[in-house]
């Protein structure tokens, strides 16, 4: 009778303690809006990033490619010196 009692106990008691309460369930379901919300956020900064860089690229090969100016000269902006 005793086996019979504490096998009974103990069914119950797993039982009880594999259901997630109504508290770890909303604590959990919290975190994953979180990482969600931490996700779209990198998602987007990294597409900024990515537009960032090839605006900065194009810019690049635009400078490289652009036909120098007839009677242009390399001379230092007016106010520098340069060192010889």
């Amino acid at each position: 009778m005793k086996k019979v009692l504490f096998l009974a106990l103990a069914a119950a008691s797993f039982t009880f303690a594999s259901c997630e309460s109504k508290t770890e369930q909303a604590a959990e379901q919290t975190a994953e809006n979180v990482e969600a919300g931490a996700e779209a956020s990198a998602d987007k900064m990294e597409e900024a990033a990515d537009s960032t860089r090839e605006a900065g690229e194009a810019q690049a090969e635009a400078i490289e490619e652009a036909p120098a100016a007839e009677g242009a000269t390399t001379a230092p902006a007016a106010g520098t010196t340069t060192q010889q």
